[in-house]
């Protein structure tokens, strides 16, 4: 199968749907297919892709105004030829919103299938950001992901937003965890001691410092006595936050393996954002077997069993945070089972399990189209 992923984000870039994008381009490497990712450049992508395991096709972007790490495409004439020039069987579409648009009219101009995935909340955004808005992101969202084949949402909760707003053809598709870069033998006590010297408990939060995460929820555990908040992440809120968490040990961008060896160094990870999707990090931190805090809103509904993998929370409640960190910092036998209940709950979400279940969508597609053109 030849399938063109376009992208609104790719490795180099650190979030959800550039990891994302980079897991379905190995899977499908894997299973004998033949992908492409078109992706906008990005200031650090001057060069060959490093870390793609297929050809990569760079759009001309700039930075987000007031937010340089994220950048936005540029009209182009690329994404329709590198769709002609590949051959393609189905488009991809991840995240779509402004790369992804070209994506879904090009394929559409040249009978292509498309399949488009959802990852951010776009209308939570509008409302974080401006105040308002978030019937405008809906319309758009909407006007998006009727022109595909198939919406896949990550979560049940997402799933609901979509259906909710009119977004029709909509399937479910989670995300994967590697479990074997994520797992509690990476625990490293030397980096412990490094942490929290005096012994103290180590909550973290991993992701990015940017309003939507509303990090500054932490405040409260910040002042709990023998508890030490380990802050993992950049964006444009991180002069804020180191403001509002003095004491709070930042430690920037972390990635691969030394990423791996903080979360399985935590004493329990806390998640502040009340707009995920699905959210990763939150199933990271359950595969390196650590108790997890997070808003009973959108994916954390589906990873958190409330009372046996971690608590569950009001969304923006900085007091409830607080609690939930003061109940399982007095409890190490709870801390301890609900970090081996989190485990033992993602170690068959691996990314070849789910890059399967996304072949078998896009067969579903491709079956589909295929009766339609023969009716």
């Amino acid at each position: 199968m030849r399938v063109v992923i376009v992208t609104e984000s790719f490795p180099p870039d650190v979030n959800g749907v550039a990891h994302c994008a980079l897991q379905t381009a190995r899977h499908l490497v894997d299973r004998g297919h033949a992908p492409l990712v078109v992706a906008p450049a990005t200031a650090a992508a001057t060069g060959p892709d490093a870390e793609a395991p297929c050809p990569v096709v760079r759009v001309p972007s700039l930075p987000l105004p007031g937010y340089p790490q994220v950048r936005v495409a540029l009209p182009s004439r690329r994404v329709a030829a590198a769709l002609t020039e590949h051959r393609a069987d189905l488009v991809h579409l991840a995240g779509p919103f402004v790369l992804g648009v070209r994506g879904m009219a090009a394929a559409a101009r040249l009978g292509i299938p498309a399949v488009a995935v959802y990852q951010t909340d776009l209308a939570g955004y509008a409302r974080t950001y401006m105040g308002a808005g978030e019937a405008a992101a809906w319309r758009r969202l909407r006007s998006v992901h009727r022109a595909a084949d198939l919406t896949l949402a990550p979560s049940t909760a997402a799933l609901r937003d979509l259906e909710a707003h009119g977004v029709p053809r909509v399937g479910l598709w989670p995300r994967g965890v590697d479990t074997v870069r994520f797992h509690p033998a990476h625990r490293d006590e030397a980096l412990r001691r490094e942490l929290a010297p005096a012994s103290e408990l180590i909550v973290g939060y991993v992701g990015r410092l940017a309003p939507e995460k509303q990090v500054e929820l932490l405040t409260g555990v910040h002042g709990l006595p023998g508890v030490r908040v380990v802050v993992v992440g950049d964006g444009p809120s991180r002069a804020h936050l180191a403001g509002a968490l003095p004491d709070a040990v930042f430690l920037g961008r972390r990635t691969g393996g030394e990423l791996a060896r903080i979360f399985a160094s935590l004493d329990v990870f806390a998640h502040t954002g009340p707009f995920e999707t699905f959210c990763q990090t939150v199933q990271e931190a359950m595969a390196s077997g650590v108790p997890v805090v997070a808003p009973a809103a959108g994916g954390p509904l589906d990873l958190v069993a409330h009372g046996r993998t971690g608590l569950l929370v009001p969304p923006r409640d900085t007091a409830a945070v607080r609690e939930a960190v003061r109940t399982l910092a007095a409890d190490p036998a709870r801390r301890a089972a609900y970090g081996a209940a989190g485990r033992a709950a993602v170690e068959g979400r691996t990314w070849a399990a789910v890059g399967d279940r996304l072949l078998g969508h896009y067969d579903d597609v491709l079956a589909a189209r295929r009766t339609a053109v023969a009716a």
